[in-house]
């Protein structure tokens, strides 16, 4: 497309590295990693609020400080997860599950540094895989049709069942619930309600953000009302407290490479993202792992493969949006937004006609993610002493948060409300042991799913082979028969080593 990739590349840091640039870049990220932090705002809300400020800026300016407010939210969004079990977005739900134990077992310093490390490799790594290998994820996506879609979606609920340790029944029965609560709503063909109760509010479906908060902030802070304490955590945090042990480094490694794998895949294709990319790189470490009984009790590898997957999503995500024009999220929308604004086409003419803002942007991710990493580092003393705030002061302010945060979304006290009843359940639900992350992916698949699987009947006349004659489609459909196989012989594996375990001491003498 261009006479090489090193012309694009010079092209690209002229532009990025301009005094006007370089200021955008850093108050995106800034701001973006106190988005992040501060439970309950996310990414969504804070790019909403400064959109206005897009319309006094260069085209390309506007898009890297809101790309940095993008990516830096991921960043800071695994703060509030590891310390007090609040995912700042989506994302960042599944880093709860082993980053919330490192913190309670005195390691928040050192998963903290770690989730640091990771988002920095995954962003960076994603970065480069954006550079070299645009033309062909894009190629390769535009090959993605309705059956692709659904069967890919099939894979990632079939995946759900082994993301949490417990009964795959809680799973599996967590992600039916989550489907049903993703369908509430206007059907997308019909145009009647679904599920809405004569409730004006829920026209639209159930808001993800409230979901989440409540599923996750509102469900632990109510858990947290027995405890005595908080954990304790060394008042001096130095470097010392914060480099990893050499096991933890060991560890790290390959999940980090698969998760960025897993991430700049999935972030390429329009409509997934770092949702389920962090969700995939969940289930398949915990499939790889020797002992899977490790995660959800401080399993670094549970932090570094999610953490490197949804930092690479975010930055293959801007691939479809780009040079594609079409938004994988609505966060990605308002990018498309600024682009429009500013009489500009995005899609496959973007990077012929306006290289220097296509190729710009692409090398602001690598400045905004050294400005993160040197950002995050030093910081990380003063997150880890959120942990010694009274809980009279900290859980009630926790709560204000999420619900300004929630409500700044659609300026809706109904939403407020819908917190309140998430938080019942998941209390409810951690009472009961049913794992809350298979509900949320549910959520967050169900709909795509039902669009894609409806939308590919159509077009094969209610045809159900169109799922297995697409070589793409037939591929993920054999992925979840494995899956399928593998955990039944897992299953299988288990129930006879726990027999004869019962037999052995039943048989033993007294």
């Amino acid at each position: 497309m261009y006479d090489s990739l090193l012309d694009n590349i010079s092209l690209g840091f002229s532009t990025a590295v301009s005094a006007v640039n370089i200021f955008w870049c850093f108050a995106g990220v800034l701001l973006g990693t106190f988005v992040g932090v501060i439970p309950g705002i996310g990414a969504l809300a804070a790019i909403s609020m400064l959109f206005p400020i897009t319309f006094m800026l260069d085209p390309t300016s506007a898009l890297i400080m809101l790309g940095g407010i993008y990516y830096g939210s991921t960043y800071g969004g695994s703060t509030a997860s590891i310390l007090l079990n609040l995912p700042g977005t989506p994302a960042t739900a599944v880093t709860c599950l082993d980053g919330y134990p490192m913190a309670q077992q005195g390691r928040a310093a050192v998963a903290l540094l770690m989730t640091t490390v990771a988002s920095f490799v995954g962003g960076s790594l994603g970065v480069v895989i954006t550079m070299l290998f645009a033309p062909v994820i894009s190629e390769v996506a535009l090959k993605f049709g309705p059956a692709e879609y659904f069967s890919l979606m099939l894979v990632g609920l079939i995946a759900a069942s082994v993301i949490s340790s417990g009964s795959p029944v809680k799973s599996v029965a967590m992600v039916v619930l989550g489907i049903l609560f993703g369908l509430v709503g206007i059907d997308i063909y019909s145009g009647t309600s679904r599920f809405t109760y004569g409730a004006f509010e829920l026209i639209e479906g159930i808001n993800l953000v409230a979901l989440a908060m409540g599923l996750f902030g509102v469900a632990e802070v109510i858990a947290s009302i027995r405890r005595a304490g908080i954990t304790e955590v060394d008042k001096s945090i130095n470097l010392r407290s914060m480099l990893p042990t050499r096991d933890d480094v060991r560890r790290s490694v390959f999940p980090l490479l698969r998760g960025t794998m897993i991430g700049s895949f999935f972030g390429a294709l329009p409509g997934t993202g770092g949702s389920i990319a962090s969700f995939m790189s969940y289930a398949a470490e915990k499939k790889i792992a020797r002992d899977p009984s490790r995660f959800g009790n401080g399993a670094i590898e549970g932090i570094m493969g999610p953490e490197s997957a949804n930092n690479a999503a975010d930055q293959t995500a801007f691939i479809p949006t780009l040079t594609l024009g079409i938004p994988g999220s609505a966060t990605m929308a308002l990018m498309l937004g600024v682009l429009i604004i500013h009489g500009m086409a995005p899609g496959p003419t973007l990077m012929l006609e306006h290289p220097d803002l296509f190729w710009g942007v692409i090398m602001s991710f690598w400045i905004g993610n050294l400005m993160l990493l040197l950002l995050n580092i030093p910081l990380i003393g003063v997150w880890v002493r959120v942990l010694q705030i009274p809980f009279p002061i900290l859980y009630p302010s926790i709560l204000m948060f999420i619900c300004v945060g929630v409500f700044t979304v659609n300026n809706s006290t109904f939403d407020v409300m819908t917190v309140v009843v998430f938080g019942i359940l998941g209390y409810g639900m951690r009472i009961l042991d049913f794992p809350p992350a298979p509900l949320l992916l549910g959520f967050v698949l169900g709909p795509m799913m039902e669009e894609n699987f409806r939308r590919a009947l159509l077009i094969s006349r209610g045809d159900l082979t169109t799922f297995v004659e697409r070589p793409i489609s037939m591929a993920f459909v054999l992925i979840t028969v494995a899956l399928l196989a593998w955990s039944a012989w897992m299953s299988y594996r288990s129930h006879r080593a726990h027999r004869a375990r019962t037999v052995e001491v039943s048989g033993s003498p007294d």
